[in-house]
């Protein structure tokens, strides 16, 4: 964008706020968006013939949007999500309007923020708004799209929310380490040219094979992305809570930073009426205070197939509840695309392959056969 909005000087206390709840207690989000929307059956029309694409309906049909914020802050959660996960150059140019990321991303967080607000006051307790920035539909690792091209929409999507007053921005459901890269710094472009700094928030989609969609595992997305400067790292979608346990354990001994979690209710049941979502409010509640308590999760939530009663009774369980102490015991190391490598030497000698080559060098295999070390060393 040109030009952007100054921050206020209330988005820089709502802002210094978060930091302040997330660094002392447990903060409850939201939880499924999508199937909310849906289920008030909104028309071919309000959709502006784009059947599906949900960010349309802020501005077209804000109250519905509006309600669904209604609902989860009335169910007593700290912040709500804005309605513009596929508001980024891959997900809106499969409809031809990637020229409106910034409108919708900034129409989301406005309605989100005119909500929060209200509710802040109604409750004399400060409510938040969190910018989702979806993974969208393009891998960059796979050649499906370029890199800079991913960069450069989602700063657009993180100016639009910005703009449009969230207090953090939350990339998440990431699938490939490059597009969350790609979305970080993204952000961060759009912080800079907006004068904001606010909390920057990673949560990443494990398959239940135990990895990202491309194989990442745990220990390759904590030593990629925490360099980067994010401020809270987590899990969300694909999975129920049941199947993020391990990968949590992962973070609670490794990351330096805080934790986050919003799981899906459980794995999806296909049926006849389609995808049915088996765990209950009072699961998700049972498993949310026990990630709170053993891995101490700073920010919990819901993803697809949870409901305001869901998070209603996650509410229930952790308000108020502290933030447990954890003493991580980073491993540096560096990453590849599916694994880390701890920078850890054995008190051995290094051996190194090539270096030994037996098949190569007939005069070396000789030597080595016959027990000749000071020849091998030479």
């Amino acid at each position: 964008m040109a030009s952007l909005p100054t921050p206020s000087a209330d988005s820089r206390i709502r802002a210094g706020a978060l930091r302040e709840a997330l660094a002392t207690r447990v903060v409850v989000a939201d939880g499924a968006m999508g199937t909310m929307l849906q289920a008030q059956d909104p028309t071919l029309e309000d959709f502006q013939g784009l059947e599906g694409c949900n960010e349309v309906l802020n501005v077209t049909r804000p109250d519905i949007v509006r309600s669904v914020h209604e609902e989860y802050f009335a169910a007593g959660v700290d912040c709500v999500e804005t309605n513009t996960f596929g508001a980024n150059s891959s997900a809106l140019g499969e409809y031809d309007i990637a020229g409106r990321i910034f409108e919708l991303s900034q129409a989301g967080a406005r309605i989100a923020r005119g909500v929060a607000d209200e509710f802040t006051v109604s409750s004399g307790r400060q409510r938040w708004v969190l910018g989702s920035m979806g993974p969208g539909t393009k891998l960059p690792t796979l050649g499906h799209t370029s890199y800079a091209g991913l960069r450069d929409g989602f700063q657009q999507n993180a100016e639009g929310l910005i703009a449009g007053g969230a207090d953090a921005l939350v990339i998440e459901t990431t699938q490939d380490l490059l597009q969350t890269k790609a979305a970080v710094l993204g952000a961060r472009r759009a912080m800079e040219a907006a004068g904001s700094d606010l909390l920057v928030l990673c949560s990443l989609a494990f398959e239940t094979t135990g990895t990202m969609l491309l194989g990442s595992e745990i220990g390759a997305a904590l030593t990629a992305l925490e360099p980067l400067g994010i401020d809270m790292i987590g899990l969300n979608c694909s999975t129920g809570p049941a199947e993020m346990s391990e990968h949590l354990r992962y973070l609670a001994r490794h990351s330096r930073i805080p934790l986050l979690c919003m799981p899906n209710a459980g794995l999806p049941v296909l049926t006849k009426d389609g995808a049915h979502f088996p765990l209950g409010p009072e699961g998700l509640a049972d498993a949310q205070e026990t990630f709170v308590r053993e891995y101490g999760l700073s920010l919990v939530g819901g993803c697809c197939g949870t409901t305001p009663e869901h998070l209603r009774q996650v509410v229930e369980r952790v308000r108020g509840v502290a933030v447990t102490p954890r003493t991580p015991h980073p491993e540096p190391g560096a990453a590849s695309l599916y694994q880390t490598v701890p920078f850890r030497q054995d008190t051995s000698y290094l051996a190194i392959g090539e270096r030994t080559n037996a098949n190569g060098s007939k005069k070396f295999r000789e030597a080595m056969l016959e027990a000749r070390w000071d020849d091998c060393v030479e």
